[in-house]
């Protein structure tokens, strides 16, 4: 049992008298260092870690030895070199490092330095390819925070509340397969459904087409519960997109980089995308975004976009250490990826089985969900349970993070050994047990 130490307390009430506030956690991890399949706090407490970081680590806690020298060998070289006003070989390398990994056609890459900058330059990117100003998102989506990708952004009313308005970005509706929007016997049926609402009526009574830019999805909502849609929606969503002149944008921060098993989530729906967005493991834990665009569009024009730190060299040897590092394991993760996350689903689905309150399991590789419900007849969410149940997770040596209204995402690292795994699955049941027993 994990003990709180009074040191633990008092860096969390330092922290709470000079930080913002941000999204904290409810239970008290304060970080130290990582290794491989684990995470250690400040008291040298050991966790599990089926967080990856936010999906971060997805090689493992602290990367790998690889990254870390390259990282090390960089700094004592140059850390950083005004990339977007000089050049650098770096970023040169790892973007064609990068291309090898997308479909055929893909010929341009821009770097930056998060996922939601990563979405900024895409919204740009598709303004500047298509001349049309509109962007369609969905509900539930989570693109970032910072203005632009935040008008797409549309997983919480806390993440939007006193920065809109948000100009030239309309919403749909994204299929939820637990939680059906339209009436509908069968996931297909309300794929379809989805996409009739898109065509007949955000693109016929609230932006033409001829105004739309660009449609962005994420291949699995991330924040928004760890939402896996039909194989259908995405086909007609990529048709709709044909049909009507309108790029599609695949937001892969989360998603991709081979959390659901493929380097690029939206494979696992036989669909490519022309623009992908790409963040959180592609630089190994170091700060960095990518959009990748089709060699089609072409240039961007002069100055059109820039940002000081974009390409900078510690993320880019980072980057193309990890990536190497990928492709090198690739069929390797691949299978792994596939074997892990057919284990936790099974042993989900067994439990879904015997609590009342786990309602539902959904996942694509290792970026899986498990929603939690006040019962499973009425499907109320159960955040305060979902809570309590994270809490509990902690307490007993293992690290997870919340989704949506009252999911928890699990997502451990893509190398994590199957012990380890295995002794996840069984403390989150505990937890599981312990909170469905004691409502």
């Amino acid at each position: 049992m994990i003990k709180v130490s009074k040191r633990i307390n008092d860096i969390i009430k330092r922290d709470r008298r000079v930080m913002f506030t941000t999204t904290r956690e409810h239970y008290p991890f304060v970080a130290d260092h990582a290794n491989g399949d684990f995470a250690y706090d400040i008291d040298g407490n050991r966790f599990i870690d089926f967080s990856a970081f936010i999906s971060v680590y997805n090689i493992g806690g602290n990367a790998n030895a690889a990254v870390r020298n390259a990282v090390k060998e960089q700094a004592d070289k140059l850390m950083h070199a005004a990339f977007l006003d000089f050049y650098s070989e770096l970023p040169v390398r790892l973007a064609e490092n990068l291309l090898t990994m997308m479909p055929s056609g893909f010929g341009r890459v821009f770097f930056s330095n998060s996922g939601t900058e990563a979405n900024e330059d895409a919204i740009k990117l598709a303004r500047i390819f298509t001349k049309k100003s509109y962007i369609i998102g969905f509900y539930g989506a989570f693109h970032g925070r910072t203005l632009g990708s935040l008008g797409i952004t549309a997983a919480k009313t806390a993440q939007r509340e006193r920065f809109g308005p948000f100009p030239n970005v309309v919403h749909s509706i994204f299929p939820n397969p637990y939680r059906p929007q339209f009436e509908s016997e069968t996931p297909d049926e309300l794929a379809m459904a989805c996409i009739d609402h898109l065509e007949n009526n955000i693109l016929k009574k609230e932006v033409s087409p001829k105004e739309a830019a660009a449609i962005f999805v994420e291949p699995v909502q991330g924040e928004g519960g760890y939402i896996v849609p039909p194989k259908l929606f995405m086909k007609e969503l990529r048709r709709v997109a044909d049909d009507n002149g309108i790029l599609l944008v695949s937001d892969e921060v989360q998603a991709g980089y081979f959390r659901t098993g493929k380097f690029l989530a939206m494979e696992n729906f036989n669909v490519t995308a022309d623009i992908y967005t790409m963040a959180k493991a592609l630089g190994g834990g170091v700060p960095i975004g990518a959009t990748i665009a089709k060699k089609e569009f072409g240039d961007t024009p002069q100055g059109s976009h820039a940002g000081t730190f974009g390409g900078n060299l510690l993320a880019m040897a980072a980057a193309n250490a990890s990536l190497n590092y990928v492709k090198r394991n690739r069929r390797r993760l691949e299978a792994g990826v596939r074997q892990r996350g057919k284990y936790i689903m099974k042993r989900l689905n067994e439990m879904k089985e015997d609590y009342e309150i786990l309602g539902d399991v959904r996942g694509l590789g290792l970026m899986i969900g498990a929603e939690f419900v006040k019962t499973k007849k009425s499907k109320t969410p159960a955040a305060k349970e979902r809570d309590r149940i994270a809490e509990e997770c902690f307490y007993n040596g293992l690290l997870t993070l919340p989704a949506g209204e009252s999911a928890i995402r699990i997502i451990p690292p893509i190398t994590m050994s199957m012990h380890n795994i295995e002794r996840g699955m069984d403390i989150f049941e505990n937890a599981v047990k312990k909170v469905d027993g004691g409502r």
